[in-house]
């Protein structure tokens, strides 16, 4: 039980660097700047559900991505023919490919050569992974160009870089703080805005393609169907008027080099002057002389933003586009030509923006109900063990100290979830000290001295605590994999606070506790509560109930498997995707009125509902038919309405999820739960036997109906916090049947000729304190969030609450008669295998 000098100075040292990481979140960014050089200023990020912004999901269009490739490899063919002066019957495309058609073999075969010039291969040559990015193959009279799948992707992976970059731009022109922008997967762009609340006008400058460019206007009637080489376009602003417009691109947009947004000094309107290159000014001053009086449009993204008419030759290569556009609208358009066209279009496929007052309460929330959750805890564990629970209290005070060093070091962004993973942590922390501590004082009651009581306490609860911990990181861990946002906050806090717990709930404590015996000298480690809450050793016979509880607990999981077919689970807009606006109106909200408005935009059903107060109001709108635009465009039009209606109104919360991503989220939920329990499953298998944990899994879906049910019960969102909350539950449920199994392994090896029933029993006695305490840690220090915490979280603290008191009664009363009934077959089967191998050998 000694520890070198080193090893303490090493400690030490951790301790004060973790205490001085985690000081500049106690400081404003004002403050810090005044400190010295030498003071650490690396804060942890907020989330932007604690300090308010937006939160956009971006797809790149494939199918337009291929189309443009396909029309590119048209032109290409057909040029390329040109130049070598061949003459095809036609050139079309078919599919996913360019067909050329010649009747002549020898001109076939001249063409086929001269097509695979257009070939480029495409991959990382320096890891020898090349491939062609189109296939070219004779086929009877057709030469056939079609587009690989190496050659798709790597046009897909350079688009999305591409726009990567673009967005970049475009954000830093209007001139938001702190953007994060990455990409995530194969084709989507997150884009994180702090402080923005209303993401409206970025949508439409992150959604454009920005493609521009200049065309003659047809002399033809755009109500009439048009001629070859004309196409009908509508006006930007207003739908229903309509230009006939030239196919043939007068003047590339590609050309411009400047675009500022100003004012006609004139008329004093809005516009946006613009200025072309040299080739670009000689080109405009050539179209421009050419034809005086004929209207010439300037077209954005397939939209006619102006069609002016040529009034004389404009030679000095700049010009400006006027219309009805406000300063925003000239603003956006002047960032978008600046920063260059988007090689394909970008799609919102989910969007979530939180209010600045709505980010400040939820800090204020989490941060008193987490004090809260410390003082009960920390009260509670003084009550259970007195002077050595102090001990364990300023463990947990620096657990939490390193959490947030740990998330400062790592740049890791705190979220409001995040927030309920560091007090839930606090509860699973306080688990390493009650088993250490109630294991020590089994040791003094053998009659063991306070040092050998101290180690031998330590080393037995040791690979208890690891067992424990790692079923809990399986869950977590898979919830980082699978989660999303502010759920994989919540892993993140999760999964960290489950590592320090292991030095600073165990390693500190076990040094801690080991100074004071050697310092006071004492003979005997006497640990004893301030108030008595158990009546000392307990002998239920726990067993004898076993068919009552699995009976009802069987009972219930039917029930809670009825409920949730009828009336079924109330699935958050994570899962069925659709709208949730959350406003905050100056006075008490009229529902009546307001389902009469929002029912009248005709977006299918709208759901109101009070939360919190009757000025807050949270407004549900089905996911709409047309896809992720159409939902873009209803979620403006209950914007719109709801100011409208309630002057002074404030949007504290929006959230848009297409379809799309409400199909992956409900995929990838299942998907971790599923894994989840099968990876524990083997781990249980692993440190014990096969029937430890076919039991554990048994009572792991007794235990996962009844938490479906009560989500049905109660009507809580069924959404991704609430999946944190069951992955959780199922960790939690996990790691206390490790704790009972563990004592029942070490029984059975201890007392080899005694009745299962009985070292069941006895096990379970053994570690009842544990088993209550542990849950009653982490029931205080979920309660103030679940009580106060809000809407935000109620769907995380509610359950969990529920789910522990699941959890620790199934470990007593189905988890252990399962293991009885199992290991009686096992130990039965063994003992007739015996039998029949003794009859065969005589």
């Amino acid at each position: 039980m000694r520890t070198s000098k080193w090893v303490v100075a090493t400690y030490i040292f951790i301790v004060v660097m973790g205490v001085l990481l985690a000081l500049p979140n106690l400081f404003t960014k004002e403050q810090l700047a005044s400190l010295p050089g030498w003071f650490p200023k690396k804060q942890v990020t907020l989330g932007l559900d604690l300090r308010g912004g937006s939160y956009l999901v971006l797809e790149v269009d494939a199918a337009s991505l291929k189309k443009d490739r396909l029309r590119s490899m048209l032109d290409d063919a057909r040029s390329k023919l040109r130049a070598e002066r061949i003459q095809p019957q036609s050139v079309r495309i078919v599919g996913d490919a360019v067909v050329v058609t010649i009747a002549d073999a020898d001109q076939r075969s001249r063409a086929e050569t001269a097509l695979r010039e257009l070939v480029t291969p495409v991959g990382n040559p320096t890891f020898g992974t090349t491939a062609n990015d189109i296939d070219v193959t004779d086929s009877g009279n057709q030469v056939r160009l079609t587009l690989t799948e190496a050659g798709m992707t790597y046009r897909l992976d350079s688009a999305l870089q591409q726009s990567l970059e673009i967005i970049r731009q475009r954000v830093d022109q209007v001139g938001v703080a702190e953007p994060s922008i990455q990409r995530v997967g194969s084709d989507r762009i997150v884009v994180q805005l702090p402080g923005l609340q209303d993401p409206a006008q970025l949508r439409q400058l992150l959604g454009s393609t920005a493609k521009m460019t200049f065309h003659m206007v047809a002399d033809a009637n755009p109500n009439d169907p048009p001629p070859p080489g004309v196409s009908i376009l509508p006006d930007s602003k207003d739908p229903n008027i309509k230009y006939p417009i030239e196919d043939q691109v007068a003047l590339d947009g590609e050309r411009l080099t400047d675009a500022r947004a100003g004012f006609d000094p004139n008329t004093n309107e809005p516009i946006v002057s613009f200025r072309f290159d040299s080739v670009g000014a000689r080109q405009f001053a050539d179209i421009t002389s050419r034809n005086v009086g004929r209207p010439f449009a300037i077209v954005l993204d397939n939209k006619v933003l102006s069609a002016p008419v040529i009034r004389e030759p404009i030679t000095g290569g700049s010009g400006q586009i006027s219309g009805s556009f406000t300063v925003e609208d000239t603003v956006v358009l002047s960032a978008l030509l600046r920063a260059g066209a988007l090689p394909a279009p970008l799609t919102v496929i989910e969007e979530r923006t939180v209010g600045p007052d709505l980010g400040a309460d939820a800090i204020k929330m989490g941060l008193y109900t987490g004090i809260a959750g410390f003082v009960l805890v920390a009260l509670f564990i003084v009550a259970l063990y007195g002077f050595w629970g102090m001990i364990a209290n300023l463990a947990l005070l620096l657990h939490t100290v390193f959490t947030f060093s740990a998330l400062s070091l790592i740049g890791a962004t705190l979220t409001l979830p995040g927030i309920a993973g560091i007090i839930l942590g606090i509860g699973i922390a306080v688990d390493a000290n009650v088993l250490i501590n109630e294991r020590i004082k089994e040791e003094t009651r053998k009659g063991l001295n306070a040092m050998p009581a101290l180690d031998k306490g330590f080393r037995s609860a040791y690979a208890t605590i690891v067992d424990a911990n790692v079923t809990t990181l399986i869950a977590t861990g898979l919830l980082f994999l699978f989660g999303t946002g502010p759920v994989r906050g919540f892993a993140i806090t999760m999964m960290l606070g489950i590592a320090i717990s292991m030095f600073s709930d165990v390693t500190l404590v076990r040094m801690m506790m080991a100074w004071i015996v050697r310092r006071r000298k004492l003979k005997k480690l006497e640990i004893k509560p301030l108030i008595n809450f158990t009546p000392g050793e307990t002998n239920f016979k726990f067993m004898r109930a076993r068919f009552l509880g699995i009976g009802v607990s069987i009972l219930l999981s039917i029930a809670s498997i009825v409920l949730f077919i009828k009336p079924g689970l109330n699935y958050g807009i994570d899962f069925k995707g659709g709208i949730q606006v959350e406003i905050n109106t100056p006075q008490a909200a009229d529902l009546a009125q307001l389902r009469s408005t929002l029912g009248g935009l005709g977006l299918g059903e709208v759901a109101l509902q009070n939360i919190g107060d009757a000025s807050s109001v949270l407004i549900r709108v089905q996911r709409q038919d047309g896809g992720e635009e159409a939902q873009t465009a209803a979620v403006n039009k209950v914007r719109d309405a709801v100011e409208k209606l309630i002057p002074g109104v404030k949007i504290e919360r929006t959230e848009v999820v297409g379809p799309k991503v409400s199909g992956e989220l409900a995929r990838s939920g299942i998907l971790a739960v599923t894994l989840a329990a099968i990876a524990m499953l083997f781990y249980i298998w692993w440190r014990f036997e096969w029937f430890f944990a076919l039991g554990a899994i048994a009572t792991l879906i007794l235990d996962t109906t009844k938490m479906v049910g009560f989500f049905a019960l109660t009507g809580l969102d069924f959404n991704l916090t609430a999946i944190a909350a069951l992955l959780t539950i199922i960790g939690y449920s996990v790691n206390d049947k490790v704790v009972v199994y563990d004592r029942m392994r070490e029984n059975m090896r201890l007392y080899k000729v005694k009745p299962l029933r009985e070292i069941i029993d006895m096990s379970i006695n053994q570690v009842l304190a544990r088993c209550i305490f542990t849950s009653l840690t982490t029931f205080l220090a979920m309660l103030p969030m679940a009580i106060w915490g809000g809407s935000a979280v109620e769907n995380f603290a509610i359950p969990m609450i529920f789910g522990i008191v699941i959890a620790t009664s199934s470990s007593i009363y189905i988890a252990a008669p399962i293991l009885l009934l199992l290991g009686d077959w096992w130990k039965r089967h063994k003992a007739e295998q015996r039998t029949d191998s003794a009859l065969t050998q005589n």
